[in-house]
């Protein structure tokens, strides 16, 4: 298992060795040890699975404040996405920046999304599941989202608005600039 930061160097690649042979192939999605060794703690909480139909699905861009804020780790397990993390963390000097990049099922690479990022992705494919571990349980209370297609984001969305198959309150979901501060940035 290789772990590879990304141009946010918070944001990291998770790419866990896949076997193959006539029968198939094994791959060991998770392993604590291993990603302690590279200096990523987290204790998982649950697993979420989600199905997303169409194409140009877009889910996002999501995240969850105080003590359930949450670390995400995504995996593709059928069908492809374009997975997009937004740093959204007051005096980080890569505020409103993100990290976006394809994620197949193919291809067993995960991201991590650590707390203080925003998370969303569009599916590329039909019938396209995405599993993730979060570090912490949900809360109504403490979920919230930014607008997917900010302008001031800049994130090169694969689906146009008009094609984007939404959910009502991600339509609702505000624009960065508006979003109060939820997170802000530590240096370490």
């Amino acid at each position: 298992m290789r772990v590879t930061p990304t141009e946010l160097p918070d944001v990291k690649l998770i790419v866990p060795n896949k076997f193959e042979d006539e029968r198939g192939f094994f791959v060991e999605t998770y392993n604590q040890r291993v990603l302690a060794d590279h200096g990523i703690d987290i204790a998982f909480v649950q697993d979420n699975h989600s199905l997303s139909r169409p194409a140009g699905t877009v889910r996002g861009l999501h995240f969850q404040t105080g003590a359930f804020a949450q670390h995400k780790l995504i995996r593709v397990t059928r069908g492809s996405i374009f997975d997009v993390a937004v740093d959204i963390r007051t005096g980080s000097p890569s505020f409103g920046r993100h990290v976006a990049l394809t994620l197949t099922a193919e291809d067993p690479t995960q991201l991590l999304v650590p707390i203080g990022f925003a998370h969303g992705f569009c599916t590329l494919e039909p019938d396209t599941e995405v599993m993730y571990k979060v570090s912490a349980f949900y809360s109504r209370e403490h979920d919230m989202g930014i607008s997917w297609n900010d302008p001031a984001l800049a994130i090169a969305w694969p689906v146009t608005p008009e094609r984007a198959v939404l959910s009502d309150k991600d339509k609702r979901n505000p624009v960065l600039a508006a979003l109060p501060t939820v997170f802000r940035y530590a240096a370490r």
